[in-house]
């Protein structure tokens, strides 16, 4: 028996490692080699040992194998990620586990009387295999972790059966490598994880644990790492529970995961895998929802690889929109584009419209074959219209005018079939009515085909704008039927612009425009009185009373008529007065003449639009009011008399009323900018401060929107030029009360960067309001409530620097580049950084900022100059503890000094103080508060006597000339030989700047200090007095102070 073990063992010995060695270097061996490894694997099961005398056996070939096999999965386990051997070996190892359980399943098929629990060479030997590799899952090493979760991931879809145990072992050990630290050991556990899903029994899994699918949609919508989505997305079972998540990834931040999303699941998916049946993303599977959000997405994304890959998948729905019917005969390529378009909103989106223009400029094959006769326009349903309205539009942008004459219609005979759709759309209006007092309010049904009705109607008035009207009774007949179009009362609401837009191409100017439209307003006014006349006496049962002139009884009968008017009758005016409304709302829209070139207007401004503006009724006043904005943008005097009405209607108008009056004064504005903003007396100042105040005090979530983005539009166009008005700005786009305004923040978020790399003028403007801002917003981002959320003092100046980075600035046309906005930024971070109010926390945020700012080649000297002066005294007379902040001053103050070299040589405080262009720096340096006791001090390690003296001389000299700069004495004193009692010290006189050093040879605890030292140990007396008060203590101290020690020192002048 040893000898038979001794020769099996060999054969493996010798045999693996040889078939290991031939797969890791080609993938075509594979298969003979799987072949090869089962047979050595058959003969090594077959050799058995008994024991406990013949009553078991000891299976002590297949351990031999299982060994030399493990041994060769260890060496692999150590080679790296992206080695081709050892991702042909990994290959491999999947590739004969499924063989094993292949040929072991045809075994067992083919011995019936074998029971299914059983064991079998294959089992054991996958359950070995596994037991093993989920070692590795937890081992230290990187690689190690990834090979073994990658042998998993090839096995782990031909197990066969495993125990319940090893079940839950290996699903627990996908879970924690999901969440691995290392992306490609993560990318494996996913793949692995979503070919185990599919065996999982939702029952099984006990209440308050993931199951494994719910942990794959975590990973496909969070995992940091684009490869891991990548990899879920690829891998995810595609069902109803995961759609929304997969379709949800079209928004996905990597580009190439939105385009996957398209490529390689909507355009692969469509039907199933043997094509026998729609897919669950077939066009006709998902709901119009579906549909929209992704070819919004799609044809909208930012990049032209997921635009393309989007364009791809319309085709391909072009090609299955009809489904099983699409052999059927006699249709067309365009039969297939209405059958898609079918599957969309048309009245409700543009996402039909962008769906349709991909469609024709991506497949010619359809663009070049339609044509549109005389039938087709007899005909029309939704879908023809919109396809025809679309083809048109598609070729005047093209440009194509051969296509355009043939898609086009004759003018008359489009004239007849817009007249007979809305006489059907009449008629059925009248029938609605009339069922409607009998049945009551119609079904959604008659709600939809009355929508469609309008819609037909709809496209071909714009179809009718591109129309060629040299034919003189064709635009006659249009003329004729629009102008009685718009005198229906009955035409509804969505129409009424389309009819003006054909109105405004066949009038020959504005002014016939504008009188068509004014004689349909009077007749629609004046007939209303006269058939309430006419017609209020036949239905109740009276005699006529008579005709009288309209216009005379038009006059009279508009103020009175409304107190006898019954609930009815007003009803009904009200409604021909909106109906007015809508049409001067159109018109003016259409209008660039000035109110004065058209005196038309002056009636219906005095009959409609003022008593429009006076009615409590809120849609009237605001028709009204938009009326009379419109005028005001054509009428400079009206707009000067009307805009005091305009803002009182912001203060006291409800929520809907103010945004339309806001977008009327935010338009005027724009018009009347020298009126207004560029006036005179302070106007634009009062505008100003006005919107500040609305806006500060405004709840309206809309409301605060409009205001920004009406702000942000002045500033951006130079109108207003205002720092409060960026300041205020600045304080929306950060304040936690905005956090849940999207609209805010997504304006505010686009204006910045627009408006600050526009110009370097305006980089220049955030440059100085920068401090200012930073110190009235970062005690704010501390005092924020739990449930709120505002950016750190850290994000807001790394927003600024960023607006106000001048290499992000584009180039301006004669306007020259301003690359030492940074420079002044420094500047003025240095000065804020003296100010002892400001706490360590944002000193901190400061110091770091400097290392991030863009230092230019060239600079002027005066500059260079006063921010190394700021720095050098910063340094030396507000030293600051924090380690971080210390070295970010100290590398900056370094990087300026290196790169400024030339410009800075020489560098002397006393040199410096004699230059004009200078005389600011040192008032604002003599002007700063000495430290007092309670400062941060930087402490020479020294023994605590000596250093306890030099802390109260320090206090001492900035006490006796708070005006001088401690700085200058600093940089020029040097102590004379190495003696540990010598010592510099400075006195100076409050009337003059220069100063005096004398070394002392003096112990510091036996020197005496002076008695005006004394009365300087309140540091907060000294802060508090007013500088004449000062000034006279310090006379007073000069009088009595000693005169100065001998020691080396100078008199006094």
């Amino acid at each position: 028996m040893p000898g038979r073990v001794s020769s099996v063992e060999e054969t493996l010995t010798a045999s693996v490692p040889k078939i290991f060695d031939q797969v890791q270097n080609s993938t075509a061996n594979h298969q003979k080699n799987i072949v090869a490894l089962h047979k050595l694997h058959l003969d090594a099961a077959s050799f058995t040992e008994p024991v406990h005398n013949g009553r078991s056996i000891k299976l002590t070939g297949e351990r031999m194998f299982e060994e030399k096999f493990k041994d060769i999965l260890c060496r692999a386990a150590a080679v790296k990620k992206g080695t081709s051997q050892g991702d042909r070996i990994v290959k491999f190892v999947g590739a004969y586990t499924k063989y094993i359980n292949e040929r072991a399943a045809e075994v067992k098929k083919e011995d019936d009387n074998d029971d299914d629990d059983d064991e079998t060479t294959a089992s054991r030997f996958v359950e070995k295999v596994l037991t093993f590799l989920l070692i590795g899952f937890e081992a230290k090493d990187k690689v190690a972790r990834y090979r073994c979760v990658h042998f998993l991931a090839e096995m782990v879809a031909h197990l066969g059966e495993i125990s319940e145990k090893l079940y839950t072992e290996l699903r627990t050990a996908l879970f924690e490598r999901v969440h691995d630290k290392e992306t490609f050991v993560r990318v494996q556990a996913v793949i692995a994880l979503s070919k185990l899903c599919g065996s999982e029994d939702p029952s099984d899994v006990e209440e308050g644990e993931p199951t494994a699918l719910e942990i794959l949609l975590e990973t496909l919508s969070c995992d940091p790492a684009a490869d891991v989505r990548r990899a879920a997305l690829l891998n995810i079972p595609l069902s109803s529970a995961t759609l929304d998540a997969v379709l949800a990834r079209t928004r996905d931040t990597d580009t190439i995961m939105r385009k996957l999303v398209y490529s390689a699941i909507l355009v692969q998916h469509c039907f199933v895998s043997d094509g026998s049946a729609m897919g669950l993303v077939h066009p006709r599977v998902l709901t119009i929802a579906q549909r929209e959000f992704i070819i919004r997405n799609g044809l909208g994304d930012r990049e032209p690889a997921v635009r393309q890959a989007a364009a791809l998948l319309l085709s391909k729905w072009v090609d299955v929109a009809r489904g099983d019917v699409k052999n059927e005969e006699g249709k067309t390529a365009k039969d297939d584009v209405l059958a898609l378009l079918s599957l969309f909103d048309l009245t409700e989106s543009t996402v039909a419209e962008d769906a349709l223009l991909s469609i024709l400029d991506r497949r010619r094959d359809i663009s070049d074959h339609v044509e549109f006769k005389d039938a087709y326009w007899a005909n029309l349903t939704p879908e023809r219209a919109f396809f025809a309205r679309v083809f048109v539009d598609h070729c005047i942008v093209i440009k194509d005018a051969e296509k355009l004459d043939a898609s086009l219609p004759v003018v008359t005979a489009l004239a007849y079939h817009i007249q007979a759709a809305y006489n059907a759309y009449q008629e059925d209006l009248e029938v609605a009515e009339q069922e409607r007092v009998i049945r009551g309010e119609p079904t959604e049904e008659e709600e939809e085909a009355r929508i469609d009705k309008e819609f037909v109607i709809g496209e071909m008035l714009k179809v009718s704008v591109n129309l060629d009207y040299a034919d003189e009774i064709g635009r006659r007949k249009m003329f004729q039927l629009v102008r009685d179009m718009i005198s229906q009362e009955a035409l509804p609401e969505s129409l009424v612009a389309r009819c003006l837009d054909v109105l405004r191409i066949l009038s020959p100017n504005e002014r016939d425009l504008i009188r068509v439209v004014v004689e349909v307003v009077h007749e629609l006014r004046d007939v209303s009185d006269e058939e309430e006349v006419l017609k209020e006496p036949a239905d109740d049962g009276e005699t006529n009373s008579g005709e009288t002139p309209m216009l005379t009884r038009m006059a009279p009968k508009g103020p009175k008529s409304s107190e006898d008017m019954s609930s009815e009758e007003r009803a009904r005016m009200d409604a021909i007065d909106l109906r007015c409304l809508s049409l001067c709302i159109g018109m003016l829209e259409r209008v660039n003449g000035t109110f004065e070139e058209n005196s038309t207007l002056e009636g219906i401004l005095g009959e409609l639009i003022i008593p429009a503006v006076k009615r409590k009724e809120l849609v009237l006043r605001e028709k009204g009011l938009i009326c009379l904005g419109l005028c005001c943008l054509i009428a400079r005097r009206m707009a000067l008399n009307s805009f005091q009405l305009f803002l009182g209607q912001i203060q006291t108008a409800p929520e809907v009323l103010r945004i339309r009056v806001l977008q009327i004064v935010f338009d005027i504005l724009m018009v009347h900018e020298n009126d207004f903003l560029n006036k005179e007396g302070g106007a634009s100042e009062r505008i100003v401060e006005f919107f500040l105040h609305v806006l500060e005090i405004e709840e309206s979530d809309k409301v605060q929107a409009l205001l920004c983005i009406g702000l942000a539009k002045l500033v951006l166009a130079g109108m207003i030029c205002d720092d409060k008005v960026l300041q205020s700005l600045v304080a929306a786009y950060l304040a936690p009360d905005t956090i849940d305004n999207q609209e805010v923040r997504q304006c505010l978020a686009y204006f910045f960067p627009v408006y600050c790399y526009s110009s370097p003028v305006n980089q220049r403007r955030m440059q100085r309001l920068f401090v200012g801002l930073f110190e009235e917003l970062a005690p704010e981002t501390r005092n924020v409530d739990e449930a709120q959320d505002m950016v750190g003092p850290a994000q807001i100046a790394a927003m600024f620097v960023d607006w106000t980075d001048p290499q992000k600035a584009i180039e301006v046309q004669d306007q020259p580049t301003d690359e030492t906005i940074h420079i002044d930024l420094a500047s003025d971070i240095a000065r804020a950084l003296f100010d002892d109010k400001m706490i360590k926390e944002d000193k901190k945020v400061l110091y770091q900022v400097l290392g991030r700012l863009y230092l230019p080649d060239k600079v002027d000297d005066d500059k260079i100059r006063t921010l190394k002066l700021l720095l050098h005294n910063l340094n030396s007379r507000r030293p600051i503890r924090d380690t971080a902040a210390k070295n970010a001053l100290a590398k900056f103050d370094a990087a300026i000094s290196k790169r400024y070299a030339e410009q800075l040589e020489s560098f002397n405080e006393e040199d410096y103080r004699q230059l004009e262009y200078l005389k600011d720096v040192f008032e604002f340096l003599d002007d700063i508060i000495p430290l007092d006791d309670g400062e941060e001090v930087d402490i020479p390690r020294t023994r605590a006597r000596k250093r306890r003296s030099e802390s109260i001389a320090t206090d001492i000299t900035d006490s006796i000339a708070p005006d001088e700069s401690v700085a200058s004495a600093a940089s020029s004193s040097h102590p004379k030989g190495k003696g540990r009692g010598k010592q510099t010290k400075r006195v100076s006189d409050s009337g003059d700047s220069d100063d005096v050093l004398s070394d002392h040879v003096t112990p510091a605890p036996t020197r005496t200090l002076p008695k005006r030292a004394a009365s300087v140990k309140k540091p907060q007396v000294v802060q508090l007095i007013d500088d004449e008060d000062d000034e006279e203590e310090e006379e007073e101290e000069e009088a009595t102070s000693p005169p100065a020690s001998p020691n080396g020192r100078r008199p006094r002048p």
